[in-house]
């Protein structure tokens, strides 16, 4: 039992090493001697885990991926309307590619065409969107004249763009600017009953 609680402690720590020299060397400039060191492990450790860099790559997809669907199936609030329940999760999403290397690397990994990613995190992103925002549309929260798949493509080109923008610069991520974009965006989007209930700045979120 203690061998097996710490191998596991192990494989995470080169999962969590693993993302942090990725996010800051991406795929081809991360060597596995850094990752080893970072995680302070061996690299007969590391092999035994891992027999490539791609495949510790994917554990670190994989591992983000099990995060946004944690952001992603996150309940929403109390009579919120579904489009405010996609601006919560936004904000949500922000904040943990902040603060969660993991998450942040992954979808790093993701547009490296150094590898095929195996589990692209932006895919699976643009698949959760698209769902809520053609639940959005069934229930009549979309305004005139609105397709759900219009509005999928502004939220994910956006949401995406702050994402690869905020791995230099974190004010990209910030609840202000994720704010304002939804201040510009859903005049347009949302039907102008529900405007008045819709929060831009979301459910409490980090700043």
């Amino acid at each position: 039992m203690v061998k097996q609680e710490r191998a596991v402690r192990t494989r995470e720590a080169l999962i969590r090493s693993a993302a942090e020299i990725f996010d800051r060397e991406g795929f081809t400039g991360a060597s596995l001697t850094a990752i080893c060191a970072r995680a302070g492990v061996s690299s007969g450790a590391l092999h035994f885990h891992f027999t490539t860099k791609a495949a510790l790559a994917n554990a670190v997809e994989e591992a983000a991926a099990r995060i946004l669907r944690s952001i992603t199936d996150r309940p929403a609030r109390a009579r919120s309307s579904l489009l405010q329940h996609l601006v919560d999760v936004t904000h949500a999403l922000a904040a943990a590619l902040r603060q969660d290397v993991v998450l942040r690397a992954a979808f790093g990994l993701g547009a490296d065409a150094a590898r095929p990613p195996h589990a692209d995190l932006r895919v699976l992103w643009q698949a959760w969107v698209a769902r809520a925002m053609r639940r959005a549309e069934e229930r009549g929260e979309l305004c005139a004249g609105v397709t759900a798949e219009g509005a999928v493509t502004a939220v994910v080109a956006a949401t995406v763009g702050f994402e690869a923008l905020g791995a230099r610069d974190a004010a990209w991520l910030s609840r202000r600017t994720i704010t304002q974009f939804w201040l510009l965006l859903l005049p347009t989007i949302a039907r102008a009953t529900l405007r008045p209930e819709l929060e831009a700045g979301g459910a409490r979120t980090p700043a």
